[in-house]
């Protein structure tokens, strides 16, 4: 599971969307999305609701506390949300230790409220837990006592009942009189919809629209792992709106989840930008079926991967933080899913320009890594890898790179002996290992010859 973050609107567009379709309710969302480059005479075109309502405006960045940092606009027309968006587009703001730009805002409709609840859906390794309470809001983490939460057993089917206890402890004005069977009772014909047995309307205000096993229902069809409402309100109808929402989807489901979840945006963490191979790998691997991933964690770092295999991929990071040299680990990276010759030399080749990039006599170590594979050719694969190599080897030469490489699985001996032939024909120190060496004993060899340098100086 990869848990990527998603801007507001598309939490709310997919929650307005999705409900619709797996339940029949429709709740009251509307949201307009604001970049740099929106024409906002075009925007309230096609949004009506913009010149009929009060709005709000707020950064849609994927940060928290906007309220409390006056980044909120209340009340608005659509010309004074114009106004206020174009005060703060591009501007440069800290929020707590983390400075970034603003570059992206969300439009809303104004609900004027009283009550201000908490709900979060996330996802486990276990179970998914549902957590409420009555006192949502700006001061939720004050509060945090007053959060009851359940848990739901991975693989269990949406219903009610083991939201019981949770539901129990409700208010009766905001305990659903509706339940859910969990046998669904057919599927739409062409939507996949589901429909469960025992549905019923009710009067309860929460009840109306918005049972909590829908809630769950929506949640786990669309493969969010984290679905989080902070406040939600009730509008003058009694029914649900989400004023602020968060969310997160496992993006590794995008090959059964992506025609529902539309043109979703997956952005970066609020204050991080994409260096240029971060950018490069990113492309390459929105065009290929493998998967391909690169994130620079420090440009300067004297020890690199390069790893086959998102498990093993963490296993080599993880290996050189616990062993006390996290600051000098230059990257996460992985490919997998049997990226071509091509494909390989592309990645290596841009994950060589970032590890070479600032070469001061020090030493770099670069792993390349992965575990014992199931049917992948390794030999194949290092044919892309060699290619890179050879032709950066006089930038591998000046940053003092030295190269390690263990691998397992079908035909490793080959790519084993193509690795070691290359050192050999391009004066790069390049050591080989097989499954008989563990992958924590690699990351000690890589880290005894960097460390080799502090000790003796260049």
């Amino acid at each position: 599971m990869a848990r990527k973050k998603i801007r507001e609107y598309d939490s709310k567009r997919l929650l307005k969307a999705h409900i619709a379709r797996l339940a029949g309710l429709q709740l009251p969302i509307a949201v307009a999305q604001v970049k740099e480059a929106t024409n906002f005479a075009e925007l309230v075109a096609a949004n009506p609701w913009m010149n009929q309502t009060q709005l709000v405006v707020k950064p849609d960045c994927l940060f928290g506390k906007r309220g409390k940092h006056d980044l909120v606009g209340l009340k608005l027309d659509a010309t004074g949300a114009q106004q206020f968006i174009q005060a703060r587009m591009n501007k440069v703001v800290d929020m707590d230790g983390t400075v970034g730009r603003i570059n992206t805002f969300i439009v809303e409709p104004f609900v004027a409220h009283a009550e201000e609840y908490y709900l979060c859906i996330q996802s486990g390794r276990l179970a998914d837990t549902l957590s409420f309470s009555e006192f949502g809001g700006m001061e939720i983490e004050e509060n945090w006592d007053k959060v009851r939460t359940v848990s739901i057993p991975t693989g269990a089917e949406p219903s009610s009942a083991p939201l019981a206890p949770l539901l129990s402890t409700l208010p009766l004005e905001l305990r659903p009189t509706w339940r859910l069977s969990s046998r669904p009772r057919t599927r739409q014909a062409g939507g996949g919809g589901l429909r469960w047995a025992g549905e019923e309307r009710c009067n309860s205000r929460l009840g109306t629209g918005f049972g909590c096993a829908v809630l769950v229902a929506v949640y786990l069809d669309l493969d969010f792992t984290l679905l989080e409402m902070n406040p939600f309100t009730l509008d003058q109808a009694g029914k649900p709106f989400p004023l602020d929402m968060r969310g997160e989807l496992d993006d590794t489901a995008a090959f059964r989840s992506a025609k529902k979840w539309g043109d979703v945006e997956f952005p970066l963490p609020f204050g991080r930008t994409m260096t240029p191979q971060e950018a490069r790998i990113h492309s390459l691997d929105e065009a290929t079926g493998a998967s391909l991933k690169l994130s620079i964690l420090n440009p300067r770092g004297r020890i690199w991967t390069m790893v086959a295999g998102g498990g093993a991929s963490v296993i080599y990071a993880d290996t050189v933080a616990d062993l006390g040299y996290a600051e000098e680990l230059g990257n996460y990276a992985e490919y997998s899913g049997g990226p071509n010759t091509a494909e390989t030399y592309q990645y290596a080749r841009t994950l060589l320009d970032a590890a070479t990039a600032y070469a001061d006599g020090r030493g770099r170590a670069l792993i390349v890594g992965g575990g014992i594979a199931n049917f992948t050719d390794v030999a194949a694969t290092f044919k892309g890898i060699i290619q890179a190599f050879r032709e950066k080897q006089e930038a591998i030469k000046a940053a003092r790179m030295k190269i390690f490489v263990r691998r397992g699985g079908p035909n490793y001996q080959a790519g084993l002996e193509m690795m070691r032939r290359l050192g050999d024909e391009i004066g790069v120190q390049i050591e080989v290992f097989g499954p008989e060496a563990s992958m924590t004993g690699i990351c000690q060899l890589a880290i005894d010859y960097v460390a080799q340098f502090d000790k003796n100086g260049r």
